[in-house]
């Protein structure tokens, strides 16, 4: 019966074992810190075999760095052992909902995800903070190759104490300005890579201050080959008072796709139109072989071409003659004969591509006498939207009145500064062809992608599904938010995704009867399993025995980070069942996935009980060690399922 490891994925464990399959003789034993032997990479001989010449430290090549990314990278790789309570008293409709709203710091949210959700988050949408001066950046730990600075730079007092708070505003005078923003989004970035689909893309809103660095690491980290495009998105109403600056209304919205590029949405993949955003209607040319004359009638195409170059040469030796049977067709603003005394010039066929277009009608003359191609609409003639986005009631003001109306604020108070605006996440949202996705965002603030999700869902009848993380920021002691009574960012984003959800099933009516409107609250906190629970080896005999589950954690707590360990869906079905014992109590049962996982962690459970469960043929049955009646029970344990359901995983915490 194995144990479960109740950590997140080791990545560089994973990626150790990849190199061992490909080139075994690259990988070698040392001993590690703990003086144990481990494994590791034997990095001479594995460049060997990639490449005949390395690259010296001191030869020009081109990279991107900046100091401390080694320790980014280094993070973005390491494994936590963290894990996610739920909270059922927060939450809308625990039982029913597939979204999800995550508190805690997105950094070691998205570690905790990555083996659950590997591969299947179609897309993530994410506002990060734009460093400018007045946003907090998340201080991740960057020990190694920075004491110094932090010394210096007083960040530390002289005992060694850390005398600022975890959040910090990364102000110009840091000293660290652009290189604490690039630590605090990498790993996010490098992570999330991993949740995506194959086909799955990330929007990355920034301004133009951090845009050439962003788009550097996404380059890195996604690929450059991967950039879909860069949106200018107009974010201000009116341009702002800059004084002696420019005032920039645009900001930007970077998008990457992993490995294959995704499926646009129909209204996004439509072809290029003329200046005044309509089809041109143009005269047809139709040809009539036999007195080689032409008529003129309306029609409509979506793009127009020269026929080639060299196409008019001067002369009176064509091949070709043109001739109008009524000289009063208008053609444009002009009329036939007018156009007649203008194509003066005439036509020569040397590569027969005029008179194989005349064949198949694909000619027509312009305003100005000059035959050109007609082409017609077709799959190839699609192209992706403008990039630059002006969206109705979607600038950064209708993201203010959005949030005052739904939270009923007049005046100009702010309940949330700079909000992105439902319009905006609307049509990020619709970009993709499909209708059910799982959409991410890591940087939630106050919950628009949320709210653009249901509302999206109410008009066309999709089922798109969110995952919302943010870290639960205090907010200003002096601010409208606290006194509203919201204590940190988080209890207004869900105060939202509340409020939103009701307005919208009350304005959709009997239509949205079946929408989903709820969400799961879990909140990121330490491993729910004592010390001993990872590291036996460092402590004392008698302390093995003790309880390896903290005192203050319930069953549900336990079952959450089982499903994290065993890659579980965290918004799945999950009924509890209780199940009489021979002593006449009850026990509960968890049920997840109409039986996909089967977990009981209530103390001195018989084999009868475990009888019943193996009857039920889960794919994985988890119980604690500490759970069995007896020894007994623990000895027959195996016995029993192996009689029952031979196939069932079973596994111990």
């Amino acid at each position: 019966m194995d144990k479960l490891l109740m950590q997140s994925h080791d990545v560089i464990g994973s990626n150790t074992s990849k190199i061992a399959q490909l080139f075994p003789h690259c990988v070698t034993e040392r001993l590690g810190k703990d003086g144990k032997p481990e494994l590791a990479i034997d990095f001479e001989k594995l460049q060997a075999e990639l490449s005949d010449e390395i690259i010296g430290d001191s030869e020009e090549r081109y990279q991107f760095t900046w100091p401390d990314k080694r320790n980014a990278v280094r993070l973005a790789n390491t494994p936590t052992t963290m894990t996610l309570r739920p909270c059922r008293e927060e939450s809308v409709d625990f039982d029913n909902t597939q979204n999800l709203y995550i508190e805690g710091d997105n950094l070691d949210v998205l570690k905790v995800l990555r083996e659950t959700y590997l591969g299947k988050v179609k897309m993530i949408y994410i506002d990060p903070p734009y460093n400018t001066g007045n946003d907090f950046v998340y201080n991740d730990d960057f020990a190694q190759g920075k004491e110094e600075f932090e010394q210096a730079s007083g960040l530390f007092d002289e005992e060694g104490n850390q005398t600022i708070d975890p959040m910090q505003r990364n102000t110009e005078s840091n000293g660290r300005f652009h290189t604490d923003w690039l630590n605090m989004i990498y790993p996010r970035l490098k992570v999330a890579r991993d949740l995506l689909t194959e086909d799955g893309a990330i929007f990355i809103s920034i301004d133009d201050y951090e845009i050439e660095n962003l788009t550097k690491i996404c380059n890195e980290i996604f690929g450059e080959d991967k950039l879909a495009g860069i949106v200018h998105r107009r974010k201000n109403r009116k341009p702002h008072n800059a004084g002696n600056t420019m005032s920039l209304s645009y900001e930007f919205i970077l998008i990457y796709y992993k490995n294959r590029f995704f499926k646009l949405a129909q209204e996004f993949a439509q072809m290029q139109s003329d200046e005044k955003g309509e089809y041109a209607i143009y005269p047809v040319i139709k040809a009539d072989k036999k007195v080689r004359t032409y008529t003129i009638k309306a029609g409509t195409y979506c793009e127009i071409n020269e026929i080639s170059k060299g196409v008019y040469k001067a002369g009176r030796n064509a091949n070709l003659d043109i001739e109008y049977l009524d000289s009063t067709e208008v053609v444009g603003n002009r009329t036939v004969s007018d156009v007649r005394l203008s194509a003066r010039y005439c036509l020569t066929d040397e590569n027969g591509k005029f008179s194989a277009a005349m064949k198949n009608d694909n000619i027509f003359i312009n305003a100005n006498g000059f035959p050109k191609e007609k082409r017609y609409r077709t799959e190839e003639d699609y192209k992706v939207d403008n990039h630059h986005w002006d969206i109705e009631k979607g600038k950064n003001e209708d993201g203010d009145e959005e949030i005052k109306e739904l939270f009923d604020i007049t005046g100009v108070n702010y309940l949330f500064q700079y909000p992105k605006p439902v319009a905006l996440l609307s049509k990020v949202l619709s970009t993709i062809s499909e209708k059910e996705f799982i959409t991410l965002d890591f940087f939630s603030g106050s919950a628009t992608t949320a709210h653009a999700v249901m509302k999206l869902n109410a008009e066309d009848g999709g089922n798109r599904k969110f995952i919302m993380v943010q870290l639960p920021e205090v907010t200003d002691e002096k601010s409208e938010a606290r006194k509203a009574g919201y204590k940190n960012i988080c209890e207004i984003g869900k105060e939202r995704i509340r409020r939103a959800g009701k307005k919208i099933k009350e304005e959709a009516g009997l239509q949205a009867q079946n929408l989903d409107t709820g969400f799961r609250v879990l909140k990121l906190d330490s491993s729910n399993m004592e010390d001993v629970y990872y590291t036996p080896q460092e402590f004392e005999l008698q302390s093995l025995f003790m309880e390896n589950v903290k005192a203050d954690r319930t069953s549900e707590d336990l079952l959450f980070q089982v499903m994290l360990d065993l890659g579980v869906e965290l918004s799945v079905k999950i009924e509890n069942e209780n199940l009489k014992v021979k002593d006449g109590r009850t026990i509960t049962v968890h049920n997840v996935d109409e039986g996909y996982l089967m977990a009981c962690f209530d103390r001195d459970i018989d084999e009868a009980t475990i009888t019943e469960i193996a009857k039920r043929q889960p794919v994985y049955f988890v119980m604690r060690d500490a759970s069995a009646a007896s020894d007994n029970i623990i000895d027959n344990f195996e016995q029993i399922f192996k009689h029952y359901s031979p196939d069932t995983n079973c596994r111990i915490i």
